[in-house]
């Protein structure tokens, strides 16, 4: 039976540490000025200041050559202090404005070669090779950094608050070559409580002439070994206009969603947030949904390439089923009782093995030889001119869509229509597919069809939420189901009594969200849909006056902005 104290730490939290760095850095003229103030200011406004010994820091910066660690929003550094060696992911972005307020994981290291490196599996070294996969790490350049220390407690406390360090930097390529040099001075805190070193830091500033950092060492090192780490998608987004064909219509819509791809999948096997994972299902779901849409006008290369994609979205499922039950599990702890919590600790160790499971799964299949291939070979149908079958004529796109889109609206209507009181997650879920292709049809072209596809789509996106609010508590009041049946003997009855209780509350949302869906649904196919409607018949029927005369006229082509990018 596992109870909350069988549960064992997970080895990450073991063999390292993950905390948040809290620290000033500014930038010194002259450090001998800095290190002459604090050695004769022992004491200075309450604080007292005392030596410490000076480090000799090696540092080395690495990411892959797609800079896949830079785009998950980290960067990984290894350090070598005195002969002991250690690896470092530092968040990139800091939490306030006014000082450097990051996270950072640190594990001890065995060595300081890269080999050392992906051998590690603590709270870096799963990361690590999460983010890589099959790609190799490379060094970026290194710093060596010759650091003076200062302790930092109030007078009337043994422990330190806070370290002023004096460091004296070169940075290098990775070959050795000295690139340029730099002198910081950094307060770091050292306790939770950092906002006491606030004043100190503006009286060294003050007494010093010192003045805040522009940039991390790392963006300072990234600079002058010239490494620029790509901050645009992958392919430019183009906006398309009325006298374009539908391939090529269907070809800006696939490099988009492709570039959305690129951008997420880094985080999304970081597995820090859960939102990276939905972002990067919504990209594929978009990829796939475009491909469909758009099939009778595509090469049959194409089309081939939906089978990898759905296999792929699959290994996603299950992840991001888990990212849900938990969030929800979280919230339904933090509202129990204090005394009643502890029940929860082994259902929510079951759905983090789970979810670890899940995600190796994931990974696996990011990583197969097969699955590269697949996403080289669409990269480079992306990148081609045209997406079109062989060299025959394609229709003009604002005289195809139409039909396309009273296709797709006709199926989710037909669907809707069929539901009553008695149908089932099941019933309801097949509508929620057929909202989805819906609503990317139209945000395919919206832009040429103005504010009717829009209010049309903030209606059909109120419509996909309920229902997938109603979809998510149906998996999880059914999980707790199938695995109270199977674990009766595993669970204590504490747990087992709060697992009802948490698939009760399941199931109450899900009948919640099932009536704003018939809320919003009657209010869906009003004025909105016969609205868009006339916009699709009017542009319809200009178009078809065009290529009845073989000619066009832009200015009666409004110009069809790029895909949505909303994440839902």
């Amino acid at each position: 039976m596992i109870s909350a104290a069988s549960i064992p730490k997970p080895a990450n939290e073991c063999a390292g540490i993950d905390r948040r760095e809290v620290e000033w850095q500014l930038t010194a003229s002259d450090l001998d000025l800095v290190r002459r103030w604090l050695v004769a200011h022992p004491a200075v406004d309450g604080w007292h200041i005392e030596t410490r010994p000076t480090l000799e820091l090696q540092d080395t910066y690495f990411d892959t050559s797609d800079w896949r660690v830079f785009r998950s929003g980290f960067a990984l550094r290894v350090r070598d202090a005195a002969g002991t060696a250690e690896a470092t992911l530092k968040e990139l972005h800091s939490a306030s404005s006014t000082q450097a307020d990051r996270r950072e994981l640190t594990e001890p290291l065995g060595g300081t070669e890269r080999e050392s490196l992906l051998g590690l599996v603590g709270p870096v070294g799963a990361r690590v090779h999460a983010v890589a996969g099959t790609q190799p790490l490379l060094p970026l350049f290194g710093v060596r950094t010759s650091r003076q220390r200062f302790a930092l407690r109030f007078e009337d406390s043994a422990e330190a608050q806070g370290e002023v360090a004096l460091d004296e930097t070169i940075i290098s390529r990775p070959d050795g070559a000295a690139q340029t040099s730099l002198q910081r001075v950094e307060v770091e805190a050292l306790t939770a409580e950092s906002s006491d070193l606030e004043a100190f830091v503006d009286l060294i500033r003050r007494e010093c002439a010192l003045i805040p950092a522009t940039d991390s060492k790392y963006a300072v090192g990234l600079n002058c070994v010239g490494l620029a780490p790509p901050t645009a998608p992958q392919f430019e987004s183009v906006c398309a206009n009325g006298t374009m064909r539908v391939d090529e219509v269907a070809l800006i819509s696939l490099r988009r969603y492709v570039s959305d791809w690129i951008a997420y999948e880094p985080a999304a096997r970081l597995g820090e947030s859960p939102d990276a994972l939905h972002d990067l299902r919504v990209a594929g779901r978009r990829i796939d949904a475009t491909l469909a849409l758009f099939a009778p006008f595509l090469p049959t290369s194409w089309l081939r390439m939906r089978a990898r994609l759905k296999w792929l979205m699959r290994t996603f499922g299950p992840v991001r089923d888990l990212d849900i039950q938990l969030g929800v599990l979280e919230q339904f702890e933090k509202e129990l009782p204090e005394t009643d919590r502890d029940a929860v600790t082994p259902l929510k160790f079951h759905l983090e093995t789970e979810h670890s499971k899940a995600r190796a799964r994931m990974l696996r299949a990011l990583d197969a030889p097969t699955t590269s291939r697949w996403f080289e070979r669409l990269k480079r149908m992306c990148a081609q001119s045209s997406a079109s079958r062989g060299n025959r004529t394609q229709p003009l796109a604002v005289g195809v869509v139409p039909a396309l889109v009273r296709g797709r609206y006709r199926k989710f209507r037909k669907a809707a229509k069929r539901l009553t009181a008695a149908s089932s997650a099941e019933d309801y879920h097949e509508v929620r597919v057929k909202v989805k292709k819906l609503r990317y049809a139209i945000e395919t072209v919206a832009g040429v069809y103005g504010k009717p596809a829009e209010r049309f789509l903030r209606s059909l996106r109120q419509l996909q939420n309920s229902l997938g609010e109603q979809q998510d508590a149906h998996v999880a009041q059914m999980s707790l189901q199938v695995l109270a049946r199977q674990s009766r003997k595993r669970f204590p009855r504490e747990t087992m009594f709060l697992m009802g209780r948490f698939a009760e509350r399941q199931s109450v949302s899900g009948r919640h969200a099932r009536d704003d869906f018939e809320k919003d649904n009657r209010q869906l196919h009003r004025k909105r849909w016969k609205r868009l409607g006339r916009k699709l018949d009017a542009l319809s029927g200009q178009s078809n006056e065009r290529q009845g005369d073989g000619g066009s006229s832009d200015a009666a082509n409004p110009p069809v902005a790029a895909p949505a990018s909303s994440s839902t």
